[in-house]
Formats: C-alpha cells, sequence, structure tokens
C-alpha cells in the first residue's frame, strides 16, 4: 500500500513591524518628548513641531531588523546610505603595517548617511576585532574626501575565519558629535552584527583587499548588514576602476 504523499512545509508568513528604537536613543527620545510636553504649558505654539522632532529622533536611533546574506567570500555593507565614492587610495596610516592592512593602496568605498538614513553600523565579515582605534578630530562635511583624515573618526580591522583582514572606518560628519562603539579588540563576531553607531549625519569607508571585487556603484543606496559590498574572487562591474 502507498504511502500518502507529504505536504509540502508551508512557507512562513513575514510581516512589517515597526523598528526598534536602539537603547543609546531612547534617553534622547524621553528629553525630546518631555520638552514637548513642557511646551503644552509654557509655549503651546511649538508644541506640534516639538512632538514632529521627537519622532524624528525616535525614527533616527531606529534599529529594523535585517537579514545578512551568508557566504565566507561575502563583504556586506557596514552602513545604510548612499555610495559616494569608490577610488583606490593609499590606506590611512592607522590601519597600515604587516598587523594590519599594509601599507599598498586598497580600494575605499564610501559610504554617505545623512540624518534621515539609519545610523547603526554593522560589521562587514564574521570573525575576530583585531584594531578598534578612535581618533578625536574636526566635524567637516563627511560627503569630503579630506574628512577620512581630519575628522573625528574611528578606524575598525576585523579579521575573517580564512585569515583575510577588512578595515572600515566610522567617520563623523558636520553634524555628528560622537561616535559610539559597541565591539572591542578581541571580540568575536558574525557577519552583519551591529558594531555602533554614529549620531546625526555621517561616513563610513570600507578598504577591500585586492583579491576582493567590488559589487556596487557610485549613486547606489547600500543597506546595512545585507547589501553585498565585495566579493572575494568575484567579477567588478561596469564602471568600477579598481
Amino acid at each position: 500500500m502507498a504511502s500518502p504523499e507529504k505536504s509540502p512545509p508551508e512557507a512562513p508568513i513575514v510581516t512589517w513591524r515597526i523598528p526598534d528604537v536602539h537603547p543609546e536613543g531612547r534617553k534622547y527620545v524621553l528629553i525630546a518628548a518631555a520638552v514637548a510636553l513642557l511646551s503644552l504649558v509654557i509655549w503651546d505654539f511649538v508644541t506640534w513641531p516639538l512632538i514632529g522632532l521627537t519622532i524624528w529622533v525616535a525614527l533616527f536611533f531606529r534599529d529594523p531588523v535585517r537579514v545578512t546574506p551568508q557566504g565566507d567570500d561575502l563583504i556586506v555593507a557596514p552602513a545604510d546610505g548612499l555610495i559616494t565614492m569608490i577610488q583606490r587610495v593609499p590606506v590611512p596610516v592607522e590601519l597600515a603595517g604587516e598587523n594590519a592592512l599594509g601599507s599598498e593602496p586598497l580600494v575605499r568605498v564610501s559610504i554617505f548617511m545623512s540624518v534621515f538614513d539609519v545610523h547603526i553600523n554593522r560589521t562587514p565579515i564574521a570573525g575576530t576585532i583585531r584594531q578598534v582605534i578612535y581618533i578625536s578630530g574636526k566635524f567637516l562635511n563627511a560627503d569630503l574626501d579630506k574628512a577620512s583624515e581630519e575628522n573625528e573618526r574611528q578606524h575598525i580591522v576585523v579579521e575573517g575565519r580564512d585569515g583575510r583582514l577588512i578595515g572600515f572606518t566610522q567617520i563623523a560628519g558636520l553634524i555628528a558629535r560622537r561616535i559610539v562603539g559597541f565591539v572591542k579588540a578581541g571580540d568575536m563576531v558574525a557577519s552583519g552584527q551591529r558594531i555602533g553607531l554614529i549620531r546625526f549625519g555621517s561616513r563610513v569607508d570600507v578598504y577591500l583587499p585586492d583579491d576582493v571585487a567590488c559589487q556596487v556603484i557610485v549613486g547606489q543606496r547600500s543597506v546595512a548588514g545585507e547589501t553585498i559590498l565585495g566579493r572575494v574572487g568575484g567579477k567588478t562591474p561596469t564602471g568600477i576602476a579598481q
């Protein structure tokens, strides 16, 4: 007697939900909300603008769930934002050396985050954090090339399971005044894991090793933890100078 056919498993139901506010931002939301409530008594004519400001602060610190593509050959975007520059440049002195990214120029992918983008940053690969170097500096427009050398910034180097080193830099912008880190040297991280945030407009630079082909183009928007920024041994899209 033939056994009855098994029905295929039901597909999971995915529903949209409002993103959480990251704990780092909750105090700012509460302060903005308190000021808005206080204005009802003192300056009621500014209550609605202050309510709008409170909503914007909550949106700025939103922390949406991301689904990271898996694969040891993939480098994912560490930030939401606009790809503004892809060019071969000298490695910052803080990331150079035998124990970091070396001394030869590498392709740098720059992602500019406006004040409307998600500002939670994520690691491009799984592995071990080898370096976290914070440098105080200026607050120039993060879209400027010289911001990578003069602004407040934090360099991070991650060593993948295959020994490959990926370096990336969080750069504070014109409005930003603090880089907040969630990891330290020696921590083990999963690909797409949250590693920090930058407050109120900023940029993240990623340095790709020579055996990694860039998979994005200038003008494209990236999604932290989801967009594939580079692929080991892959082909480079047309229009990208390596």
